[in-house]
This record gives C-alpha cells, sequence and structure tokens, in this order.
C-alpha cells in the first residue's frame, strides 16, 4: 500500500509536470491528450462551404424534419404549448391552485390512447390496475407505491394529477419530458376511467347497459 501512494503521487507529479494545471495561462503549445474533442469536424454556420451546391454552410429546414408547434384541442379552443394555460400546467392561471376537471374532450379514442400510455409508462410500478402491484413492486426494486385508488388520490383535482405526472412527487420522477401533454390528460382520463369501475356502483351505469352487467 505504501508504494501504491508513492506511484500515485509521483504520476500526479508527472502530469501536472507536463500539462500544468487547469485554468492556467501559458506560452508553450498547448499538449491535447484528445485533440478530436478541440477541433471538431463541423461546418460554422453562415459560411461559405463548397459542400452544398448554393455554397452555405445554414441550409434551410426540409419539410417536414422540424416539428412545428401545433395547438391542441380543447373546450376552451385551440391551447398552443407554449401559452400558460392550465392545459399545459394543471393550475387555474395566476394561481397555484388545480383545475378541478380534465380540460380535454373524454372521448373513446382518448381512453384508449390513455390506456396505451398507462400500461407503457405506469403499470410498472403501479400495475394494470392503479393498485400499486407493479412489477417493480413484486421484484423488490421498489418496496411503497401509491395505490391510485386511494382516497386521497381518487379526490385530488384532475389537474394535480397531471401536474404530478409532469413534475413527478417523492419517489416518483418526472414524466413531462417523454409524455406530451395530450397523453398526460389521457392518462388522467384513463385513471378516472378505472378509478370509476373500482368505486362506482350500480347507479354509475347507463340503465340501457345494466343487463350486461349480470352476464
Amino acid at each position: 500500500m505504501r508504494h501504491f501512494f508513492l506511484w500515485f503521487l509521483v504520476s500526479i507529479a508527472v502530469v501536472v509536470g507536463v500539462l500544468g494545471f487547469r485554468g492556467t495561462h501559458s506560452r508553450r503549445t498547448t499538449l491535447y491528450i484528445f485533440p478530436d474533442m478541440e477541433w471538431q469536424l463541423k461546418l460554422r454556420p453562415q459560411t461559405r462551404n463548397s459542400f452544398f451546391t448554393n455554397a452555405l454552410s445554414s441550409q434551410p429546414y426540409l419539410a417536414g424534419t422540424i416539428a412545428r408547434s401545433t395547438p391542441l384541442t380543447t373546450a376552451a379552443g385551440p391551447i398552443y404549448p407554449y401559452e400558460d394555460s392550465p392545459v399545459n400546467t394543471g393550475h387555474i392561471v395566476g394561481t397555484t391552485n388545480f383545475i378541478e376537471l380534465n380540460p380535454m374532450p373524454i372521448t373513446a379514442a382518448m381512453l384508449k390512447r390513455g390506456q396505451q400510455r398507462f400500461t407503457i409508462n405506469c403499470s410498472p410500478c403501479h400495475g394494470q390496475l392503479a393498485d400499486g402491484n407493479g412489477i417493480t413492486k413484486k421484484i423488490g426494486a421498489m418496496l411503497t407505491v401509491a395505490n391510485l385508488h386511494d382516497k386521497r388520490i381518487v379526490e385530488m383535482a384532475d389537474g394535480e394529477i397531471f401536474y404530478v405526472i409532469t413534475n413527478g412527487r417523492n419517489l416518483m420522477g418526472p414524466y413531462g419530458p417523454n409524455v406530451t401533454v395530450e397523453d398526460r390528460w389521457a392518462i388522467v382520463a384513463y385513471l378516472r376511467a378505472l378509478q370509476l369501475a373500482r368505486l362506482g356502483n350500480i347507479d354509475d351505469v347507463p340503465q340501457e347497459l345494466r343487463a350486461s352487467l349480470t352476464k
């Protein structure tokens, strides 16, 4: 062990002697261990370059290659992603209060999309039934997972659930960068459907469909 520290100190002295301390200035030629990080093969913007037929390094975007901001269709009209809107934040504008109801139109297609996104992003921890018995809990990777049928979560505003999906809470990480705004609201709608299926009663079922429950 004594020899290890001796050689370690000698190595440090050699490196500092050859390369110097970081941030210091010297008139000597710089020694680069990884020169490709300093001189990269790239085109400088707004400069002449013979690679392209128009001799410009800055080229216009090809049609369809850059995602453009498109509005979401809501009950309040079209909403763009950059707007300070409850659709994008889950909050009432100008407050820290959450909106009570999902602002997106609830359709069968939306619920099916929400089921797909829930299965991919939520069920590994919360389980397919949202009861907190996902695969991560079963294998011991996470011992504490929220049961989304708990009274506390059932009574949450839709906007708060959207906010938690977006930004995370406690052990749950944020899913905002990975799941689109529209898909987050679809997940909220599907979760409400799961909760209603668990906590609902016969009075919640339309009269014409009640007979099918006994089959």
